[in-house]
């Protein structure tokens, strides 16, 4: 009895064999540029614009604790930032300005120190920038995390009710800044 001879397969189609990897390696290069590039001209939004700001009480570099309970009733800038970062001193003069303007029924500007590095060198940024609202320690970045905060500079804009109406990221201009004030209700600089 003899073997037939083996058959030979059927050659699968290059087109087959070259598409699947093809589309693969597409969609892996979409997904990597996508997560890899940050979005353009995109500084202002988050999720929690219309929801309450996240409650906190942190100690200020002055020892002194600071909650956002205790400022209810007054809109209320918070400034995340760390003295090593180069967009946080570009807007410091802007809060200074800001913080030299406000009354004691105008906005509570509050910093939240962010991964700062030293304490000392926040301590000279302060004044240098002859800041002079608090500057909270956020020991764990617990704040930071509960206010979504990525990157910094970041500043969150609450209105008198305790509900975060404006958020920006990047490095405030004197525009960015204003644009925050007026949706809590405060007169620009």
């Amino acid at each position: 009895m003899t073997n037939p001879a083996p058959s030979k397969p059927n050659p699968t189609p290059v087109w087959r064999r070259v598409l699947p990897p093809l589309i693969a390696a597409a969609l892996v290069g979409v997904l990597g540029y996508t997560l890899l590039s940050p979005a353009k001209n995109v500084t202002t939004g988050g999720p929690l614009i219309g929801k309450a700001a996240p409650a906190f009480t942190l100690t200020s570099l002055d020892g002194v604790p600071v909650s956002l309970e205790g400022l209810k009733g007054r809109p209320v800038v918070l400034n995340f930032w760390a003295s090593w970062c180069g967009p946080c001193r570009e807007e410091a003069p802007l809060f200074r300005e800001l913080g030299s303007q406000q009354t004691a029924d105008g906005a509570a500007i509050i910093g939240i120190l962010f991964q700062e590095t030293k304490e000392q060198n926040a301590r000279d940024f302060i004044k240098e920038y002859a800041l002079a609202y608090p500057n909270l320690r956020d020991p764990g970045i617990n704040t930071g995390v509960d206010y979504g905060v990525s990157g910094i500079p970041e500043t969150v804009f609450i209105d008198r009710a305790g509900v975060v109406q404006f958020m920006d990221r990047g490095g405030l201009t004197r525009e960015r800044l204003n644009a925050g004030l007026e949706k809590i209700g405060v007169k620009g600089i």
